[in-house]
Parts: C-alpha cells; sequence; structure tokens
C-alpha cells in the first residue's frame, strides 16, 4: 500500500477509488490477523464510507484526508462503538460521544476501520498485559511490538492502515515506533486534546498519529491540533503547516545528551548507528554537540511516582456500578467493588493502582508525590536551558531493539520493563514534543529508531529535521 500523500492524486483524478483503498487494507488485515493489531474491524462500516468519500470527491468536497485509512488505539472513544482501553472491566460498553481528535480527523474525509490492540489501561512497554492477547512484531512474531500503542504501530508498520492513531504517556507511541520500524509523534502537552482519549496520566497523555511516512504522520497531527474548548488544559497556539515538509536548508543547533550514550544498557550498534548520524549531521553544516543533563536516574522513578498516583485517581471511576464489567455472586456495595475490580483489571494496573494511592496516602505524600513534582519542576528547567542554546535535541529511542515475548528478565522484575522508557518519558515530564523515526536496522534484523526532541510548541522544525534525515 502507498502512503496516503502519494495515492491522493490517484483518488482526486479518479483513477483509484477509496473504497478501493478500503477492500485492501481489510484484505491485509485478514491475511495478517495473527499479529492481533486489531480488536475490531468495521468492515462494512469502513466500505460504506468509502462510497461517501467517493461522492463527495466527485462533487469537488473532498477533505484534507478524504480517503485517508485511519486505525484507533482503544482507548479513544468513538460515538456509538466499543471501547474497552485492552480491559475487561469496560466490557460491552459503549461510547456515547467521540474523541475530538477523531471529530477533526472525520471532518476532513477519514475512514476509520478499526479499534487496535494495546496494554490495559495504556499501562505497558510490550503490549503484553492486553485482556486480549499479545499484539506479535511483524518483523519477527516471537518479539514484542512495544507498548503500550503496540496495536496501532503494528497496524502501521504491517500496511494494515494508512496511520494509526496511538496515545504518548511516557513512550507509547515513540517506544513502539521504534520497535517496529515506523515513525511516532508524541505532541507538545496541549497540542492535541484529550477530550475521549481515557485517560491515564492527565498531566502526561497526549494523542499522535504512528505511521509508515513521515509526512502523512505530520499532516494528522496538522489536524488534530488545536485549542478545544472541551479540554481547558489545551492550548491556543496558532498550529503551523505540517502537511508537505520540507527539509531543514539553514544551519540547526542540535544537542545530544552525552550521559544517555555512556549509559551500560545501551545497545553497542545502536550507540554506533547514532553517532554515525550525529557526524553525517555535522557534515551538512549543523551544529552537534554533547550537552550533560546527570537527571536520568531520577527521570523514570519521578515518572512512575507521578504517573501511578494519578492512575488511582482516574481509574477509581471504573467501579461496577456505572458501566462496564460487574462481578457476579456479590453481597453489598463494598463487596461489588471490591470483587469487580479484583477480577477486571490486570496484574500490572493493578500494580499500579496501588502504588499510586500509596504515593497519595496520608504520611507518604511529601516524601514521594511532593518531592517528585518539585524533581519534575527541574526537570523542565534543566531542559528548558538545553534548548536556550539548542534547536533540537537528540537521542536514542530506546536502549535496545524489541525483546522477545515472555522474556524472563522483564517479567521477573517490573523495574526492568519500566526501563525500556529511560528515553521516551523525557518528554513527557516536561512537556515537550518529540518524535521516533526509523534509524536502522540492527544486526538481528529487527528495527530501531532516533529520538528528536524539540522546545513545547516547535513540532515544526522538529518534524523537518526529521524530513531530512529519513531521507
Amino acid at each position: 500500500m502507498k502512503s496516503y500523500h502519494k495515492i491522493r492524486p490517484a483518488l482526486l483524478s479518479g483513477e483509484s477509488t477509496c473504497r478501493q483503498i478500503v477492500a485492501g487494507f481489510l484484505q491485509v488485515i485478514e491475511r495478517k490477523k495473527q499479529l492481533n493489531a486489531y480488536l475490531e474491524v468495521w468492515a462494512d462500516e469502513a466500505l460504506e464510507r468509502a462510497s461517501q468519500i467517493d461522492e463527495q470527491i466527485k462533487a469537488g468536497k473532498a477533505g484534507k484526508l478524504a480517503g485517508m485509512v485511519i486505525a484507533i488505539k482503544d482507548n479513544i472513544v468513538y460515538k456509538g462503538h466499543k471501547v474497552s482501553a485492552s480491559s475487561k472491566i469496560l466490557d460491552g460498553f459503549e461510547s456515547l460521544f467521540s474523541a475530538t481528535a477523531l471529530e477533526r480527523l472525520e471532518a476532513e474525509g477519514a475512514i476509520f476501520i478499526g479499534r487496535t490492540n494495546c496494554d490495559e489501561f495504556a499501562m505497558g512497554s510490550s503490549n503484553e498485559n492486553s485482556a486480549f492477547g499479545n499484539v506479535l512484531n511483524p518483523v519477527q512474531e516471537d518479539k514484542v511490538p512495544g507498548g503500550s500503542s503496540g496495536g496501532s504501530a503494528v497496524a502501521a508498520a504491517a500496511e494494515l492502515c494508512h496511520v494509526a492513531l496511538g496515545s504518548d504517556t511516557g513512550g507509547s507511541i515513540r517506544q513502539p515506533a521504534s520497535f517496529c520500524g515506523v515513525v511516532g509523534v508524541k505532541p507538545t502537552y496541549g497540542r492535541v486534546s484529550r477530550s475521549g482519549l481515557i485517560a491515564y496520566g492527565s498531566s502526561f497523555d497526549q494523542i499522535g498519529p504512528l505511521a509508515l511516512d513521515l509526512n502523512d504522520a505530520a499532516l494528522v497531527l496538522e489536524i488534530i491540533s488545536g485549542k478545544d474548548p472541551k479540554d481547558n488544559t489545551s492550548s491556543s497556539k496558532e498550529v503551523p503547516a505540517l502537511a508537505n515538509l520540507e527539509k531543514v536548508e539553514s544551519p540547526m543547533r542540535i544537542a545530544y545528551i552525552q550521559d544517555c550514550l555512556d549509559m551500560p544498557g545501551l545497545d553497542a550498534e545502536i550507540k554506533e548507528k547514532f553517532l554515525a548520524k550525529l557526524e553525517l549531521l555535522k557534515q551538512a553544516g549543523h551544529t552537534v554537540e554533547p550537552v550533560s543533563f546527570p537527571y536520568l536516574d531520577y527521570m523514570v522513578p519521578t515518572y512512575y511516582v507521578l504517573t501511578t498516583a494519578e492512575a488511582s485517581s482516574n481509574l477509581a471511576r471504573y467501579d461496577g456500578v456505572h458501566f462496564g464489567y460487574r462481578a457476579d455472586d456479590v453481597a453489598g456495595l463494598e463487596s461489588t467493588y471490591k470483587k469487580t475490580r479484583t477480577e477486571g483489571f490486570g496484574p500490572e494496573v493493578k500494580r499500579r493502582i496501588m502504588l499510586g494511592t500509596f504515593v497519595l496516602s496520608s504520611g507518604f505524600y511529601d516524601a514521594y508525590y511532593g518531592r517528585a513534582q518539585r524533581v519534575r519542576k527541574v526537570l523542565q528547567t534543566e531542559t528548558d536551558k538545553i534548548f536556550q542554546d539548542f534547536d533540537l535535541l537528540l537521542t536514542p529511542t530506546t536502549p535496545t531493539t524489541a525483546f522477545p515475548i515472555d522474556d524472563k528478565a522483564h517479567h521477573e522484575d517490573p523495574t526492568v520493563m519500566y526501563l525500556e522508557d529511560i528515553f521516551t518519558v523525557h518528554a513527557n515530564l516536561t512537556g515537550c514534543p518529540a518524535v521516533s523515526i526509523p534509524l536502522d536496522q540492527h544486526s538481528n534484523g529487527l528495527p530501531y529508531g532516533i529520538q528528536i526532541m524539540a522546545a513545547r510548541f516547535e513540532e515544526k522544525s522538529m518534524l523537518q529535521l526529521a524530513a531530512t534525515i529519513v531521507d
């Protein structure tokens, strides 16, 4: 399947039709269903919508995304459709409204083809925490695709859609993008409305695109960005034109964090290729310099204290009373709450709820949550200082390539899994935008990415450098 911006001229000229494109994707989805990327495929609905968009094109009323086929992560609500956050606790639930991001995409002619598998409530780095089974990495099916937006990354990588929407709380778009060899964009906090995104960590979460093609991802980001009265954390800053990205022409000031490269857990091949890419940027006339950021060891602990605290609060609404799953054989309200939440949530979600409840509890609030908030402020201040001297900040996206499903080291000690986010949580803690783009293929046959991070609301320069590197 060609990228959307390459097939759009054929669609507008009538050489191809939206219905043909959707039918083609449906065939590929059926052929690759063992990947378990989709929880539900809306085949008939997508074909009907495609026919409607074909008529709009004939009438000269095509939107910017007319005929673009999009998959939706299963924590973004779509009116009249099931949404479960890949959890048993939302069994049978249908949304009464659509996320703002989906409304904006639909208004421009996008076609939604289905909802994708993910880690339960977006909590995980491997897509092994879904109540509906593992998603398989399309490059090597015995490996994880990354998480939590694993299904969306696989849908993009395996050409099961043009673009997939994911959500990123600590790397949940960029880490699976790296593991699957696709582009993944985490916007500035507030750039994209969170209305209709099932909350995990409300001060961290952002919706963003995953795609094989950088221009397709940039176009979707442009459409979904902007102020939304339904989300008071959304920004009213002007959204720049991001479609048809131009490469960087004038020299840029680029920093890289030396502390990241000195980490013992960083794969030697990834480090070597990363340094080679920096050298190419230098040769192209850019200023490329190392910076010290001696806070790496604090970022993952700070992130998990704050996000679990927010998750503890956000997930309190799933109680078996108002909607979703309700346990049988219960006696009274307390029994309903206990049994429903025990049966409805998976082990990782329960672990994070308990950790979050603990750090918010009396006697521990200042020691953990209050201190983590102060550390977050330091991280933001020190990152802002870097962007006073540099335009962009580069790191590897992940310290390794995709690891095996049911990997013993990652499952015996949860902190090993949490450290998968070591390079990605920085952007979420500071609210900055970041993109992962494919860097190379490892000698083990698996892809890996490079991460470009920018100052808040500087997505355009970030994506322009990405376009330069991808070329």
